[in-house]
């Protein structure tokens, strides 16, 4: 499965912006997926993921109840809203699919070697 994730760019501090992450080449359904941000100097890090159905989600803490993640199997998409932007959400921005496995263990879906198929990452910028 390819991905390709968009919709990154400049936002001034409180604002907004709506991630895209679109899949080809595989039915994106069949996959829990997640997302995750790099930092300048900083290792990539867990952001949040959605199971299958889109019935289950979680979040990292530094993004909790200002971030949601949804998606749209018939259109094989993956969204990510993000609400009230801070600094320190600057970063590449990447959707990513999960191995085999469910996504309850908290140590599993936060690590970025049970994810599989990458996209190229979106750059969010977040500055007055």
């Amino acid at each position: 499965v390819q991905l390709q994730a968009s919709g990154g760019g400049l936002v001034q501090p409180g604002g907004s912006l709506r991630l895209s992450c679109a899949a080809s080449g595989s039915t994106l359904s069949s996959y829990n997926v997640g997302w995750f941000r790099q930092a300048p100097g900083k290792e990539r890090e867990f952001v949040t993921v959605i199971s299958r159905s889109g019935g289950t989600t979680f979040y990292a803490n530094s993004v909790q109840y200002r971030f949601t993640i949804s998606r749209d199997n018939d259109k094989n998409m993956v969204y990510l809203q993000m609400n009230n932007l801070k600094p320190e959400d600057t970063a590449v921005y990447y959707c990513a699919t999960y191995r085999e496995g469910n996504i309850l263990a908290k140590r599993n879906r936060e690590d970025v070697g049970r994810y599989a198929y990458w996209g190229q990452g979106t750059l969010v910028t977040v500055s007055s």
